[in-house]
């Protein structure tokens, strides 16, 4: 594997500082690191922050965030079967959370497991394009739903079901 030249670091540096982490668990962030330059400025080094880090796999991981392998090669391979599709096609801001509350309410009582999420692709545009509000908005309002103790995981889902513009909302079980 090679090391990153200056440019696609400073790249991953400015992409990395957009991600906000999906657990709530403050996680203590590691010293800036020396990458050297492969370039050949001289091996002269240049600091970069933890955040601006790829993602280092760590052996335990937090919880609430993995699955078992079935779960994971399930949603993987597109073989997962949702028990509920929520679509929130044509909906304003409003009316979409409404749906998404009363959905995972329902789910949860009847015991589902998978809701599918249907948000749509998000349409990047200019304003008066108002499009993707509703793809750009869901993980926070899941986050803060009254649900979120009871949803294990929320996974991209399967080109199947479709893709970038649907999500696997994984129920606890009771």
């Amino acid at each position: 594997m090679r090391s990153l030249n200056p440019e696609e670091a400073d790249l991953w540096a400015r992409v990395a500082a957009t991600i906000r982490p999906l657990s709530r668990e403050i996680r203590a962030t590691r010293p800036a690191e020396k990458i050297l330059d492969t370039e050949g400025s001289g091996g002269v080094g240049r600091s970069v922050p933890a955040a601006a880090r790829p993602p280092v796999a760590s052996a335990k991981p937090l919880p609430g965030t993995t699955l078992d392998g079935s779960w994971d090669r399930k949603l993987r391979n597109g073989t997962v079967e949702p028990d509920r599709v929520v679509d929130l096609h044509g909906k304003t801001l409003d009316s979409a959370w409404r749906a998404i509350d009363r959905s995972l309410e329902q789910a949860i009582d009847a015991g589902d497991r998978v809701v599918l999420l249907i948000t749509g692709h998000h349409r990047p545009g200019e304003p008066p394009i108002k499009r993707g509000q509703i793809r750009a908005a869901v993980h926070d309002w899941l986050e803060a739903s009254r649900h979120a103790p009871q949803i294990a995981t929320v996974r991209g889902a399967h080109r199947r079901h479709g893709g970038g513009g649907s999500l696997y909302l994984i129920l606890r079980r009771r």
